[in-house]
């Protein structure tokens, strides 16, 4: 979507609990990109607001009373699609929520305040995130489509022992890797991913790819060995780094500052696997707003591993593709359907 010249980004905040309305309506008060134009306690109420006050981008809690946030969610994409940012509880269920929510259309996931995670720490993330969700480009849903079974590569014989394949993605990413792994044959060479998602939701993430895919996929422990026929997944709040010791790839999850607001980042990835891998690796960088990876996957190529880049046309947000092309760090652009085809080429496949 494309919003007017200075105008700031029109919010629309929907929850049950007066605290979260009351929280978010002020620290976001405090944006001068951003308007709260409106909150609503339940589906119902925000319906209407939605047709009178016309906002840029919906802050939505999955569980509400009289209508839950995932039907409300799918009737959204259907009748009028819009960027949708999910805020769900940090839990095991409010994770399978939060990817049930994405697959239905959401663009991005964040957790409520709680615990280790502060109200301030909440209240940065969500204004990066609405910055995001407002140049997203969400598309209709039809309720009645059927999904096609996902075409996989056959596999191969070759032996990849030597290989390793780095993605990262951020904003619209859950579902791009998803289309990207599920394509793969059960034979690739050892993944790494860093997508950028709350603790507790990494775990729902990988544990739903591991149902799907033809591969291992887990989310990644310190010390989990990278090896043919496993994807790991940096968990969230923790960085990843790739380390290698004599024939043996490995990971290390580690504590540490943020990179470009984020952690897990994908430049600490793409760095780590530049100097650990070098010519052995495969990068790839997927739809996401920012920077983060651009300059790890430039190192990355200077390194001599081919190098991919999700095209504009199939991003969510054509941001952190963008940053890593104008970079130099992307030697291959291609759409996402035809990024797996193009994994298993570099990779001699």
């Amino acid at each position: 979507m494309v919003l007017g010249a200075g105008r700031p980004i029109k919010v629309l905040i929907v929850d049950d609990s007066a605290v979260v309305r009351q929280v978010l309506s002020k620290s976001l008060a405090r944006v001068s990109d951003i308007e709260v134009v409106g909150t609503a306690t339940d589906p119902y109420a925000a319906r209407d607001k939605i047709l009178s006050l016309e906002p840029d981008v919906l802050t939505l809690d999955v569980e509400m009373p009289r209508m839950d946030g995932i039907t409300f969610l799918r009737r959204i994409m259907q009748y009028r699609p819009m960027p949708v940012i999910i805020l769900s509880s940090l839990t095991q269920k409010g994770g399978n929520l939060a990817l049930e929510a994405i697959e239905a259309g959401a663009v991005e996931v964040l957790s409520k305040p709680g615990g280790s995670f502060s109200v301030g720490e909440m209240a940065d993330q969500l204004a990066d995130k609405i910055r995001a969700a407002a140049r997203a480009r969400p598309k209709a849903v039809n309720l009645a489509d059927h999904t096609p079974e996902t075409e996989r590569i056959a596999s191969t014989n070759l032996d990849f022992t030597n290989k390793i394949v780095a993605i990262g993605a951020s904003t619209g990413g859950t579902e791009a890797i998803k289309e990207v792994l599920t394509r793969l044959p059960a034979t690739v060479p050892g993944i790494v991913i860093v997508q950028h998602m709350p603790p507790r939701f990494t775990t729902a993430f990988a544990e739903r790819l591991n149902s799907l895919c033809a591969f291992e996929v887990r989310e990644a422990n310190d010390g989990d060995s990278v090896f043919p026929g496993r994807a790991l997944i940096a968990p969230g709040n923790f960085h990843m780094l790739l380390r290698r010791s004599g024939a043996r790839y490995y990971v290390n999850v580690k504590d540490g500052p943020m990179v470009h607001h984020q952690r897990p980042a994908v430049d600490v990835l793409f760095r780590s696997v530049a100097k650990s891998v070098g010519a052995n690796a495969v990068g790839v960088i997927l739809t996401g707003m920012g920077a983060d990876g651009a300059a790890g996957l430039k190192l990355m190529r200077d390194a001599g591993s081919p190098t991919i880049g999700q095209d504009e046309a199939s991003c969510v947000v054509y941001g952190m593709p963008k940053a890593a092309f104008d970079a130099g760090g992307v030697e291959t652009v291609a759409t996402l359907t035809k990024i797996p085809q193009e994994i298993m080429r570099q990779v001699g496949a």
